[in-house]
């Protein structure tokens, strides 16, 4: 009766962990980031004086909705996300709008110094395009 007497091969646990998909995870965040926040920038780089509001709770919105901005600084300019446009151009781009599959969500931000009749303009448009889910930016008094 012969018997071998093999080793068995013990594992031994790793000492060294392996951060290389931690890294490429961290550098693709920064990536996103770095590009996304020059983005929601821009948008607030138009002057615009906001009426004030009362501060008070908000509903949280839909993460699904689009939203395209309407711009009317104090010089009457108006601005079609952060592109300077007349206002005979709206029309065209609310249509554009409006034939989307999920129509978007339209932020108006108009200066509070500025006449009503030019944000009622804007408003008389949008009830023509049937683009009828409308925001107005406003900033809140502590």
């Amino acid at each position: 009766m012969a018997r071998t007497f093999r080793r068995r091969h013990v594992q031994h646990p790793l000492s060294e962990l392996n951060f290389t998909n931690l890294i490429d995870v961290a550098f693709t965040l920064l990536i996103i980031f770095m590009i996304a926040t020059p983005l929601i920038q821009q948008e607030q780089s138009i002057q615009v004086s906001l009426p004030t509001e009362s501060k008070r709770a908000q509903d949280k919105p839909d993460k699904d909705l689009t939203y395209q901005t309407i711009a009317i600084n104090k010089a009457g300019e108006y601005y079609w996300g952060n592109r300077r446009i007349n206002f005979q151009d709206l029309p065209d781009l609310l249509e554009e709008a409006a034939r989307k599959e999920k129509p978007p969500v339209i932020r108006v931000r108009a200066d509070w110094s500025l006449q009503y009749q030019k944000v009622i303009s804007v408003m008389d448009e949008l009830k023509k395009h049937n683009l009828n889910k409308i925001t107005f930016d406003t900033q809140t008094t502590d």
